[in-house]
């Protein structure tokens, strides 16, 4: 949580974590959904900051907790950690920039196009999105769930995409990059 402090950085070695922020309003914006192999924490010293920010896993997590002072000392006799942190800090900028692109460029069809192929992508052969909701969705691109409805709705009418609970198969993939770039 955000008043939680502690210089501690995690590393997370199995399943996934949500960072969100919440506006004063109580509207909640998924800033990334990290995955195995990812780092996030409080630490200062490798530029992370969780400043008025959450952290919650979307499923079961094993995670590995390191004080200042042990990575510290990790960097100090293993220069090639150093390296991974940095690499993988910007990796989560040029996400965040790309994310900032769509946002300011792009319509909520074309991002949420998007969004889809990039979430197949992630979850195996392409072609199928699962458990994730609409509300879950609108969070992540920072719009209401009632928007996410109506373009998913707009899609299955178009023959874009097949709608069940909790899963979206992609049906025209070629028209869904198509429209994601548009």
């Amino acid at each position: 949580m955000p008043e939680d402090s502690g210089e501690v950085l995690f590393l997370l070695k199995k399943g996934r974590v949500q960072l969100y922020r919440i506006s004063p309003n109580g509207k909640k914006l998924v800033v990334a959904t990290l995955g195995p192999g990812t780092i996030f924490g409080e630490m200062s010293l490798v530029g992370q900051g969780m400043h008025n920010t959450f952290a919650e896993s979307v499923d079961e997590c094993l995670l590995c907790v390191m004080s200042r002072a042990d990575v510290e000392r990790l960097m100090r006799e293993k220069p090639k950690v150093a390296f991974r942190f940095l690499e993988s800090l910007g990796d989560r900028v040029t996400q965040l920039e790309s994310r900032l692109e769509d946002i300011a460029f792009k319509s909520i069809p074309a991002r949420l196009a998007s969004m889809l192929l990039r979430l197949a992508d992630e979850q195996g052969d392409g072609t199928r999105v699962s458990g994730y909701t609409h509300q879950d969705l609108g969070e992540m691109l920072g719009t209401y769930r009632e928007t996410i409805t109506q373009t998913l709705n707009d899609f299955k009418a178009s023959g874009l995409v097949e709608i069940s609970r909790k899963q979206i198969t992609i049906l025209d993939r070629d028209q869904l990059e198509f429209l994601a770039e548009s």
